[in-house]
This record gives structure tokens, C-alpha cells and sequence, in this order.
């Protein structure tokens, strides 16, 4: 990281987020194997002690069948010290159904080919949903959609995906109108390339991309986005955790003008864009957090899934065209989260069944 870089990333956490990404199998944990596995519970006792504290009734599951993920960073400390197979056995046992890579390696786990981490997926009832790839590089050798898409999308058929997307925001040319259309253009190509593989090209959403443009300041920039991008090309994935703390802090214009939205109105308006969700959770805090919002399991915090869920499900092949996966950047006990988060996901219910 550059001097520059460093002094932004200490006034800017999402900065700080979206740079240690990059290295998501570099953290190590301390704890052991088998302690870590043997303190997991049951899915299913839990998932029954979270409907009772919630008391969400017996209706129809809000959260489709076979639609639950979890975005595999949350769990690149397990990852890199147990493997993937121990963690994708813990992630059968919790309940779900799909996992989104971060990375294909297991660090101190040992090396691992893509045929064999495709195998270790799927012997565990798991699909391969998706994967992040950075976007671009000063590097030409960089493993990136801009520098290499070829050899991504070689690894992404090889996994078997059905998407392959980015996290990374469309900055590479600045914050302007022009900037981000030139990097629509950029999307759109890395789009009809994986179109022709058969897979879906996404971008992953922060909370800046809703901020405005440095040129135009009545042009909110996640517009630009979704205006120059081809929708049979180019899909979104809704951080919905970053789409709220992005209605926070730009629901103001630089001018002081009203600018308010509802991060599910855009998916509402556009469902066939928006095949993936991030599902991540957050107290809302005004005070003490500069993003309004501090991150939780998901189920400890304010943001009201049973509503965003069930109005998701309620558009067109609403509950078989969309996949949930949880998420949560930095968690105190990632096996934890992963446990909690499925566990409160299935106990909601829809209202009035």
C-alpha cells in the first residue's frame, strides 16, 4: 500500500475493507482445529432457539430452499488453517447450501488444485455460486478481469460457476460521468466474454458507489452504473450491509439538497439484475460510527430482513432467481457467525401465513 493509500485507509474503514481483501487467506488463527469445531452446535437446535427468541411463528420460510451461500471470506481465517474441507463439512452441518470463493487457495492447509476444490465443494452438498476477482492492475501479469480475463474465466469454468464478478467499484478512471461510463464499457466487455462461457459477470456494491459524481452533483453514480451497463450483460450483487450505510451517508446531496432512496427500491425496479444478495447486518448507530451502522451477525442487527427477503420473493420467479449469501468482513469467531446467520435466516417467517 502506497504512503498515500495508508493515510486515506485511517480516516476510511470501508478503504481499510476493500484494500485487506485483496489478501483474504493471509490471516492465521490461533485456536485449534478441534476446539474450533468441536464449539459449533447443531444447526437445527439453533435455528430453533433463534425462532423462539424472535418469535417468527410457523409460516412459510421467508428465505428460499436451497438459496442459502455464504461468501467465503467471512471464513478465510479457517480457511487458511483448517482447509476448506473441514470448513465446508461445518457448513453442511449449518444449513447451507452454497458458497461464494474469495480465493482459491487454503493457505497452511496445503496446495489445492481447482479439480479438487470443486470435488471438496460439491462432495460436501455445497454449489460453487460465485467467486470475487479484482478488476484491474498497474500489474500486466495481475490476476484481474482487465489484465487477465481470459485465464478468470478459465478458472471460473473449471469451478463450474454460473457468476464470476468483482468487488471492486468502477474508480478506475475517477469519479465522473465519463469515468465511470468508461469503466461500463470495460464491464460490459468482461460481460459478453463470460456470457459466451455460460456465466454471469457481477459487481459486488461498497457504499461509495451511491455517493455523486465529482462532476455532475445531481448524478448519483450507482445510476451511471446501472444506465451504461448492458442488464444481459452486466448484474449487480447488493451488498444490502453497504447499500444501507450508503443511504446514510448520501442521501444528502454536496449541495445540501434531499436526495433519498431505498437501496431495495433499486432491486425492485430491476430484479433480473440482481441474481446474487450479500446479506450482512448492522446496529444503526449515529453517534459513534461514521457510517451510521456497526457491522453484527447477521439476525443482532437493525436491518429488516423478513421485509427485504419477502419483497424479493415477491417479483418475478422471485424465490428461484436470487441466492442470499452471508457475510460478515471481520468477525470475532467466523465459525460463529456462519452458525448464527443460517440459524436466524431460516427461522424467519413470512407475515399473514
Amino acid at each position: 500500500m502506497s504512503r498515500t493509500r495508508r493515510s486515506e485507509a485511517a480516516n476510511d474503514p470501508e478503504l481499510v475493507h476493500r484494500l485487506s481483501r485483496r489478501n483474504m487467506l493471509s490471516v492465521a488463527a490461533g485456536a485449534t482445529a478441534a476446539a474450533l469445531l468441536g464449539a459449533a452446535a447443531p444447526a437445527a437446535a439453533a435455528a430453533q432457539n433463534d425462532s423462539e427468541r424472535h418469535g417468527q411463528g410457523h409460516g412459510r420460510p421467508v428465505l428460499p430452499p436451497g438459496r442459502l451461500g455464504i461468501q467465503l471470506y467471512s471464513l478465510r481465517d479457517k480457511v487458511a488453517t483448517l482447509g476448506f474441507a473441514a470448513v465446508f463439512a461445518e457448513l453442511q452441518k449449518y444449513g447451507y447450501d452454497e458458497v461464494e470463493y474469495a480465493g482459491y487457495s487454503q493457505g497452511s492447509a496445503g496446495p489445492l488444485s481447482l479439480a479438487q476444490l470443486k470435488r471438496l465443494t460439491r462432495d460436501h452438498g455445497l454449489r460453487p455460486i460465485g467467486s470475487h476477482v479484482g478488476y484491474y492492475a498497474d500489474d500486466p501479469g495481475a490476476y484481474t478481469f482487465a489484465q487477465n480475463l481470459d485465464r478468470v474465466l478459465d478458472d471460473a469454468a473449471a469451478l463450474g460457476l454460473p457468476h464470476i464478478g468483482t468487488a471492486s467499484g468502477p474508480w478506475r478512471y475517477g469519479s465522473t460521468v465519463d469515468g465511470w461510463k468508461r469503466c461500463a464499457e470495460e464491464f460490459n466487455r468482461f460481460g459478453a466474454a463470460a456470457r459466451k462461457r455460460g456465466m454471469k459477470f457481477y459487481q459486488h456494491n461498497h457504499s461509495e458507489e451511491f455517493s455523486f459524481a465529482s462532476d455532475r452533483p445531481d448524478v448519483r453514480l450507482y445510476d451511471v452504473l446501472l444506465a451504461e451497463t448492458d442488464p444481459d450483460l452486466v448484474h449487480l450483487e447488493m451488498d444490502i450491509f453497504w447499500a444501507y450505510v450508503g443511504q446514510y451517508r448520501y442521501s444528502t446531496r454536496p449541495d445540501g439538497t434531499p436526495a433519498p432512496f431505498d437501496p431495495l427500491d433499486y432491486v425492485l425496479a430491476q430484479p433480473h439484475r440482481y441474481p446474487l444478495f450479500h446479506v450482512k447486518d448492522g446496529d444503526r448507530d449515529d453517534t459513534a460510527v461514521p457510517y451510521g451502522y456497526r457491522m453484527t451477525d447477521v439476525g443482532d442487527g437493525d436491518i429488516d430482513y423478513r421485509r427485504f427477503i419477502s419483497a424479493v420473493n415477491r417479483t418475478h420467479h422471485g424465490r428461484n432467481a436470487h441466492h442470499w449469501q452471508t457475510e460478515r468482513d471481520n468477525p470475532v469467531d467466523s465459525l460463529s457467525f456462519a452458525r448464527r446467520s443460517s440459524a436466524h435466516l431460516h427461522s424467519l417467517r413470512e407475515k399473514g401465513r
